[in-house]
């Protein structure tokens, strides 16, 4: 048999012959296979239902801290404070003398100005809302009057002194529904006006 150009190898010239016999040559039969890995077996790990309680756990997003399942919100808007205790010197609740400086028609003017004479200077609530109600009054009273003058020239003036008059009505009417619940009331714009008050007028012994 005719060898091929490239059927030779110089150090073995019987290598092509042994390399046909080698790619005929069938692999020894034996006993082995592959092992098979066992079924996983159902457990109760694996069924086990999570009750409300450890779901709510996983709920809500992980933010360093333990999140209870159930909680309350605190009620920040319970007061702690007694707005119906009676002030000293006087025996009036205290949510009455800071409604009295808010009432309108000039009224709370002139209760305003009792308290700061009479409630002593530990009241500090009690006369902050007298010289404030003082304040707010006196506002009231000189932009009316602006209006008035105003209103000899012209006539809408007079409208607006109306509808001026209308509005601080009412608002003195909330003021004093407010104080009386024990509600913050603060007039930023007569703050310079309440502080001199509240400092000048000094209460009589």
């Amino acid at each position: 048999m005719a060898k091929k150009k490239f059927d030779t190898n110089p150090l073995d010239p019987d290598f092509p012959e042994k390399l046909k016999e080698a790619e005929t040559t069938a692999l020894p039969k034996n006993n082995y296979k592959t092992a098979e890995f066992p079924s996983p077996s159902m457990t109760e790990e694996q069924t086990r239902r999570f009750n409300e309680t450890e779901f709510s756990s996983y709920s809500s997003p992980y933010n360093g801290q333990q999140v209870p399942a159930q909680f309350h919100t605190a009620r920040i808007h319970a007061r702690t404070e007694d707005v119906s205790r009676k002030v000293e010197k006087i025996g009036l609740p205290e949510n009455v003398l800071t409604a009295l400086p808010y009432i309108p028609f000039y009224i709370g003017l002139i209760f305003g100005l009792l308290i700061l004479l009479f409630v002593p200077k530990s009241e500090a609530k009690v006369r902050f809302h007298a010289a404030q109600g003082v304040a707010a009054h006196i506002g009231i009273f000189i932009i009316t009057m602006i209006l008035s003058l105003v209103g000899n020239v012209t006539g809408l003036a007079n409208f607006g002194k109306w509808i001026f008059w209308l509005v601080s009505t009412i608002m003195l009417v909330i003021f004093a529904v407010k104080a009386w619940q024990g509600q913050p009331v603060h007039i930023e714009s007569v703050d310079d006006l309440t502080e001199w008050l509240d400092d000048k007028i000094k209460p009589v012994k």
